[in-house]
């Protein structure tokens, strides 16, 4: 501890005491403390720190002006902690806080609309601070495209996962039979209706527009690999592309069809048709 004073002869005697925590200024046997926080309340970073006010407190007995340890103990067997381990746990915290945001944007998306999925009722649906939202997410338009790639991409692991498990040994109708019924199920879940509040909303927002359209390409290239592979396709054949590119127009307007109504019914019977026709092409 160092401690040394510093003033004039007509202003207030000012003693400055060092420690290892840096410079405390006291005047006149009173001494000023404050915090500068920089975490939101989930502690991932997010930009909702604030200075809290400085509070006169009484000053500490002498005895208690003692520097703060620098030495930090040995890890076992003589190893210093790893920096890196240190930040892993932050790491994992910021993405677990990422994959709630993203869930709820799309949870939000389905049950609200485009005009109901505020940023502020995504941050209150994920259980985060609208700092942490904001360190993540800037925009609403980067947190909902964020959302929709992330997951589509995982509605696309599972239909893999889900295809890769059916019977071994079906024939080219039976597999047909199954895989369609995957990818209609796709057509007609959350995530569909979610992505058709983006595109209405697009249509009249340019910048939300322009980034949803190359995303949208995107998406569209990886389900139409996504749709061959499962329907061990081969897109070398004539009329082969076309077929499996028609079915996902089929299986996107049977979903548009189903959003006020449930349409299962109509769309059973129209996918039972389509079925045997492609099982033809391919």
């Amino acid at each position: 501890m160092v401690a040394a004073e510093r003033g004039s002869a007509t202003g207030p005697r000012v003693v400055e005491v060092t420690t290892a925590r840096g410079p405390e200024e006291h005047r006149g046997g009173r001494r000023l403390s404050g915090t500068i926080t920089g975490r939101g309340s989930d502690g991932d970073g997010g930009a909702t720190g604030r200075r809290a006010s400085a509070t006169p407190e009484p000053d500490a007995p002498h005895s208690r002006h003692t520097s703060a340890p620098t030495a930090v103990k040995d890890a076992p067997h003589g190893r210093q902690p790893s920096a890196a381990a240190g930040r892993e746990p932050q790491q994992d915290r910021s993405r677990a806080t990422q994959q709630r945001l993203l869930e709820a944007t799309v949870d939000c998306l389905y049950r609200y609309g485009w005009s109901g999925a505020t940023t502020t009722v995504i941050a209150e649906r994920a259980g985060v601070s609208r700092g942490a939202q904001l360190h993540h997410y800037p925009t609403r338009a980067a947190l909902v495209l964020a959302a929709v790639q992330h997951l589509a991409e995982r509605r696309a692991e599972e239909i893999r996962a889900e295809a890769a498990n059916l019977a071994a040994g079906l024939d080219r109708t039976e597999r047909v039979d199954q895989v369609i019924d995957l990818l209609a199920a796709a057509f007609t879940g959350p995530l569909f209706v979610a992505a058709l509040e983006v595109w209405v909303a697009a249509r009249t927002d340019p910048e939300l527009r322009d980034a949803l359209v190359p995303l949208e390409a995107r998406v569209g290239r990886e389900m139409h690999r996504l749709t061959v592979d499962v329907l061990g396709a081969d897109e070398s054949k004539p009329g082969v592309r076309e077929a499996v590119q028609a079915t996902l127009d089929l299986l996107r307007g049977l979903g548009v069809a189903n959003l006020l109504t449930d349409d299962t019914p109509r769309r059973n019977q129209l996918l039972a048709a389509w079925k045997q026709q492609l099982a033809t092409h391919l």
